[in-house]
């Protein structure tokens, strides 16, 4: 019998990780009729993370990135909470208006302190698919922590504003809350500067806007203690800088704060790491195979886990824009359409490949 995983991640704005692995495992189905298929939908840090991991789903009021009142849920599984950053202050929420100056993080704040007060003492924030540029300071002003110029006045939220950023005022701070074990799965490995230079524009900034970022957010990190240039620090607009800042502020080290590539982290969860030895055939995928999708993100680690084993490794993606290498099956979606039907197609023709490959290796 041959063994399949499928471990694609989300194919953004058309198929979620669930529905792809779903419908990727159909098509190859549809080819190889007795197949044992394993479907183990992934993330690496940015949307869907956190549904990738058992628990407790808890829904609540809180603000998007514009500070509008919206809903968003976490996952609760005992004393540690699963949020996505993108949960409450994602980017789809505010496409009609993005907010690149002045969004902010405090509806994900919201949902930290929440998850406090019902047990959880380890935050797991998966920081892909903001809408913001603030440094985080957006969860320090929810968890009760003020951002300050250097007459001691509040500064108006979002990044825009972090160029006069001169200290903290911890006066009402929600020390429980803030006092967590914090880990932060990125799905990039961006620098301070980089969370304008390279991501800002994403979120609607403007060449003035980004060079304003860059500035704001540099001088943020150097007034909070963090060294701009460390790689992941600039994921989600440089959240970690504020979350680095108020964990050693209260601990007096950062042992309490760990910055991890989220995509490794989900694998183990999901056991990839003991099944794909065992398997012929593991298949990943995502909306865009590019430079970057060997670096951490979802079919990077899954390459990884299939490299020195015997199992054949299969991508599927929307488009290719560089070469995957030789040794892999690789399936473009094509122009946009029926995703779900592609996805299935793709699936199909996986699995004719891995046949025809298999029958001619002997």
């Amino acid at each position: 019998m041959v063994h399949i995983i499928i471990a694609p991640d989300s194919f953004k704005g058309t198929a979620t990780a669930e529905q792809a692995a779903r419908s990727l495992g159909e098509g190859v189905r549809s080819v190889i009729r007795d197949a044992d298929i394993t479907l183990a939908p992934m993330a690496d840090g940015g949307e869907g993370t956190a549904a990738t991991f058992a628990g407790e789903t808890v829904t609540l009021p809180t603000t998007d990135a514009a500070g509008r009142l919206t809903e968003a849920s976490y996952v609760l599984d005992g004393a540690t909470a699963y949020i996505d950053l993108a949960a409450a202050s994602g980017l789809p929420a505010v496409a009609d208006a993005p907010v690149p100056l002045t969004g902010d993080t405090y509806g994900t704040g919201v949902l930290i302190a929440d998850a406090q007060t019902r047990g959880a003492t380890r935050i797991v924030l998966c920081l892909g698919g903001s809408a913001t540029s603030d440094a985080g300071t957006g969860i320090l002003v929810a968890l009760g922590a003020t951002p300050v110029d250097a007459a001691g006045y509040s500064l108006p939220k979002g990044g825009g504003s972090l160029g006069k950023l001169a200290d903290i005022d911890t006066a009402q701070l929600n020390i429980p809350a803030a006092a967590v074990e914090w880990v932060l799965l990125t799905d990039v490995r961006a620098t301070v500067p980089e969370a304008a230079t390279v991501f800002a524009p994403q979120k609607g900034a403007s060449a003035e806007d980004v060079a304003l970022l860059e500035a704001a957010l540099t001088h943020a990190a150097d007034t909070l203690g963090v060294d701009p240039l460390t790689p992941g620090f600039g994921a989600a607009g440089a959240v970690p800088v504020g979350i680095h800042w108020l964990s050693t502020m209260l601990h007096g080290t950062d042992s309490h704060v760990h910055v991890l590539p989220g995509a490794p982290l989900v694998a183990d969860a999901l056991g990839l790491t003991e099944a794909v030895p065992g398997a012929n055939l593991v298949i990943t995928g995502e909306g865009a195979f590019d430079a970057q999708s060997l670096t951490g993100k979802v079919v990077g680690t899954v390459a990884d886990l299939v490299g020195g084993t015997d199992a054949t490794l299969a991508i599927a993606a929307g488009r290719f824009d560089v070469d995957p290498g030789e040794d892999v099956i690789a399936v473009e979606l094509g122009a946009p359409g029926d995703v779900e039907k592609q996805l299935f197609d793709a699936g199909a023709a996986i699995a004719a490949d891995y046949l025809r490959i298999s029958t001619a290796q002997g």
